[in-house]
């Protein structure tokens, strides 16, 4: 126990928030009409009616045209229920299905996630040149740890910053100790390529400057960014690769060489470049497409292959022989292009962004907006109190758990309630859902989650209150399969001559098994 409180809390908004949209929609509501003893809402029927978009309620033709087009549909339901389709698995998984789908749109900020994407698309005008020498830190990491891992990253960065070569320190470092510390250089970086702390402090970053060490999830990271230039979009290209060794045959550079220039003088002499792909080229896969190959962008081809593609700038024009570690290339352009637009990496960026540790800031506008929805309130003593923790203990620990269970200071204030640290240590052990290694930061993940957990819970309950067309918009769908499913049983799986006649006579049959009552005097309002 927590000292008698526990996630209950969070159960007992929820009826709360219940009780209030039911006492909320019974107020405003009238009958309108009564098909097989259900009621048809006056808020119902008009929303309906206005969706319709062809429905003047102001008009009595046009009203009582609706109304028995309505009280058909109804009626039409009312039978599908009698005959148990709305027991069945597919219909209930089906409904279920949409309700999820409808209120995952009520529960998002569209324009704030639209923004997150784009200022990750803005980055993408950009291809950083860096290098940068890791320190890794253990995978589960309080704080104290890190004091060792981080001096000696602060040693490194205090011998460049003095004037050391980067790659010398870094190759000399990772040589000492390959388990513990790694070189890379990085010709070609982009986002949403790696980790987000290493993407965002590389993006921030001049040319030539050296960074302090970077904490990730995987260690300390010093960066040196050598280079930042505008992204050239992407190339197509077909090549014909004369290898140095092929098959049996091992060839000298110059051979080579003298291979690939002899290919280039029939090309510029008219002959066809894929069928003397098909016909010299090692590179089996793209010799058989005529030498093409698919669309790439800086970084994804070596270097010399990337640099004499990237140079050719008129779709056909055709490269010297270009040496590679593979053998010689001669290179064919047949089309270029900028870098691909945002809505064609909105929608990809979005389901990456979403999940992992990049949703933080995909749903932030939301998480901010709930916060103040909902009377946020922080107490970072008490928040503290649990970081000195993190000095000893990672958050999921038992010996965590165990100092701060007792722990009662109130540590945020939400939805009209006050949460102790006891009950954030509680979910802690419930949902220890977070990318992060440092204690620190896995702690602060947590928390977020926390946080969109409570606020979240109260505006899902709190939906039909706040938006009223909730309930007709799950009403309309729940109808619609199950007038769907009655009416193909009934009518459209049959000849579609007898259709019609089969339609007349089950709306016949209809009126008179179900009872049907009409509030005309309701109705009528509607036209004032």
């Amino acid at each position: 126990m927590i000292n008698g409180f526990s996630m209950k809390k969070l159960l007992v908004l929820s009826l709360v928030f219940a009780c209030l949209t039911v006492e909320a929609r019974n107020a405003a509501d009238s009958v309108v009409m009564t098909v097989a003893g259900k009621p048809v809402l006056i808020d119902e029927f008009v929303f309906m009616a206005k969706k319709n978009g062809e429905v003047n309620l102001a008009d009595r033709k046009s009203l009582e045209n609706y109304v028995e087009l309505y009280k058909n549909f109804k009626l039409k339901v009312a039978d599908a229920e009698a005959a148990g389709l709305d027991k069945a698995k597919d219909f209930t998984d089906e409904l279920e299905g949409y309700r999820a789908q409808l209120t995952s749109g009520y529960l998002s900020d569209k324009d704030g996630e639209e923004a997150a994407v784009r200022a990750e698309y803005d980055r993408l005008g950009e291809v950083l040149e860096l290098s940068h020498i890791l320190f890794r830190l253990p995978e589960k990491t309080v704080s104290k740890d890190t004091v060792a891992v981080y001096a000696e990253a602060l040693k490194a960065y205090e011998r460049i910053k003095n004037g050391e070569d980067m790659a010398t320190v870094g190759q000399e470092l990772a040589k000492q100790d390959s388990g513990q510390v790694g070189y890379e250089y990085v010709r070609c970086f982009q986002p949403m390529q790696t980790i987000k702390a290493f993407e965002n402090a590389a993006y921030s970053m001049k040319p030539g400057e050296l960074s302090m060490p970077v904490r990730t999830t995987l260690g300390f990271h010093i960066i040196k960014l050598h280079n930042r230039i505008p992204n050239p979009g992407m190339r197509h290209v077909a090549h014909i690769l004369i290898p140095f060794k092929q098959d049996t045959v091992v060839r000298s550079d110059s051979e080579t060489l003298a291979l690939a220039e002899e290919v280039y003088k029939q090309v510029q002499g008219g002959a066809d470049f894929g069928e003397l792909a098909q016909k010299y080229s090692a590179d089996g896969a793209s010799a058989k497409k005529g030498g093409e190959l698919p669309w790439f962008g800086l970084g994804e081809m070596v270097a010399p292959f990337e640099q004499a593609a990237f140079a050719l700038n008129t779709p056909g024009e055709i490269s010297h022989p270009i040496k590679t570690r593979f053998g010689y290339h001669v290179i064919k352009l047949i089309e270029k292009r900028g870098i691909p637009s945002f809505e064609e990496k909105k929608k990809s960026w979005s389901r990456t962004m979403a999940q992992g540790e990049r949703n933080f800031e995909y749903y932030k506008a939301f998480d901010e907006y709930l916060k103040k929805e909902y009377g946020y309130v922080f107490y970072p003593e008490a928040y503290a109190e649990l970081v000195a923790l993190c000095n000893d203990h990672f958050p999921t620990d038992k010996e965590f758990y165990e100092k701060a269970k007792d722990m009662n200071k109130t540590l945020v204030h939400l939805v009209d309630t006050d949460f102790p640290q006891s009950e954030f240590a509680y979910y802690i052990q419930r949902c220890p859902f977070s990318t992060k290694t440092y204690a620190g930061d896995f702690m602060q993940e947590v928390f977020d989650l926390f946080i969109r957990d409570i606020a979240t819970t109260a505006e899902r309950k709190n939906l039909e209150t706040k938006h009223p067309e909730f309930p007709h918009l799950m009403q309309e769908y729940r109808d619609g399969i199950l007038l769907f499913n009655i009416s193909n049983q009934k009518v459209w799986s049959k000849p579609a001559a007898e259709q019609p006649k089969l339609e007349e006579e089950w709306l016949k049959q209809l009126n008179k098994e179900y009872p049907v009552t009409i509030n005309w005097k309701l109705l009528k309002k509607l036209k004032k």
